[in-house]
């Protein structure tokens, strides 16, 4: 297989979907790699690192899409890449369609094959999703730190506190991946945090795992409303694979919220929890809603760009050996985590909660159909 790998383009998107690692991997079972010019960089990975282990360097992301069968990625093609996707061509990144409708119609028309890291499902977790996940929600809190500070707007409280001045009351909305993270990294800092969410089996989990100054917390309307009240920054870690993050927070509730708090909004990539949440860049992260700061940045991991890259990496090679060595029909009829990953397959959508975001269904068609797999 011929795998390509073009630099990102989104707004401060530092990480690079192949490390030398990775590419080494590739190679030693017998594929070539093409990487873009100067790809690494944002990750503090030169071209001679890639040339050392056997990829070929290209001056263009059009070189390398147009010489590539297989395209490693971290993020949705923007719009200026879609003339880039031809039928047939496999794109193995991030893609969080149920939030963009212009790209899963782009993909459609374009017929891909689209194998999305954030619905590969194995054991009950999403181990494409996780590594980002946890820099996400570890980003979160400190994100949140940031801008509670009165110089960028927020209260100005220190969260730790000091001695004799309490320190900043933390909600965290998701007891998953990035909402453990953010939670541990604000009690960390020595904070007061409170998680909620509707699972008690992992509510159980967090309480028992958590250090002193987490409270695990049952999601109900009435223990959100009062959580929403004492906060001083809130972080929204809900997800559901694959579809449209849940409105938790309604624009009602700003209005219970104190003036100057934070809202970090983790889900934005999937469309956000909040009812006021759009998303941001790094180069202008915030928004002020009902004197609410929003941070809604939705490539969060971008900032630290080497950590999330070679995270990421870490995770994905081993699928993505799969998909080059056996193809991506035969891969996923083998593989259960790699076929629930498959959103997108030469003009028809294969994950449901895509097809129903935008009234889709037309397109659908069960992912086992198009596999010629026999239930």
């Amino acid at each position: 297989m011929k795998i390509g790998c073009p630099k990102e383009i989104k707004n401060n998107e530092n990480r690079v979907g192949l490390t030398p690692n990775a590419v080494s991997a590739y190679i030693a079972a017998g594929h070539e790699v093409f990487i873009e010019k100067d790809a690494g960089l944002g990750s503090a990975v030169n071209d001679d690192e890639y040339v050392a282990v056997g990829a070929k360097i290209l001056s263009t992301a059009a070189e390398v899409w147009e010489q590539s069968d297989i395209i490693v990625k971290v993020k949705e093609p923007l719009s200026i890449e879609y003339p880039h996707m031809r039928a047939g061509q496999l794109l193995y990144t991030y893609f969080h369609f149920a939030a963009n409708e212009p790209l899963t119609k782009a993909c459609l028309e374009r017929k891909i094959i689209a194998l999305a890291y954030e619905t590969v499902e194995e054991g009950n977790s999403l181990p494409l999703l996780k590594p980002m996940s946890e820099v996400a929600g570890r980003m979160a809190s400190l994100m949140g730190s940031f801008y509670i500070a009165k110089t960028q707007g927020g209260r100005g409280l220190l969260p730790m506190g000091v001695t004799g001045v309490p320190p900043a009351d933390v909600l965290v909305i998701g007891g998953g991946v990035v909402g453990a993270n953010a939670a541990r990294v604000a009690a960390g800092l020595g904070a007061k945090v409170t998680i909620l969410d509707v699972n008690l089996q992992r509510l159980t989990y967090l309480d028992e795992i958590m250090p002193a100054n987490v409270t695990a917390l049952y999601n109900d309307a009435i223990n959100l409303e009062a959580c929403l009240r004492t906060a001083d920054f809130v972080v929204g870690a809900v997800l559901i694979p694959g579809a449209v993050a849940p409105k938790i927070i309604k624009k009602e509730h700003l209005k219970l919220m104190k003036p100057g708090s934070v809202l970090v909004d983790v889900a934005i990539d999937q469309g956000g929890c909040a009812e006021t949440s759009h998303p941001t860049t790094h180069s202008e992260p915030t928004y002020v809603v009902d004197n609410v700061i929003h941070y809604c940045v939705a490539n969060m991991p971008g900032a630290y760009a080497r950590t999330s890259t070679f995270a990421l990496n870490n995770a994905t090679i081993r699928y993505g050996l799969m998909l080059a060595n056996k193809g991506v029909e035969k891969a996923c009829r083998e593989n259960a985590a790699l076929k629930s990953g498959l959103n997108m397959y030469k003009g028809v959508i294969t994950f449901e909660a895509v097809a129903l975001a935008f009234g889709l269904m037309k397109n659908y068609r069960p992912v086992d159909s198009v596999l010629g797999v026999n239930k």
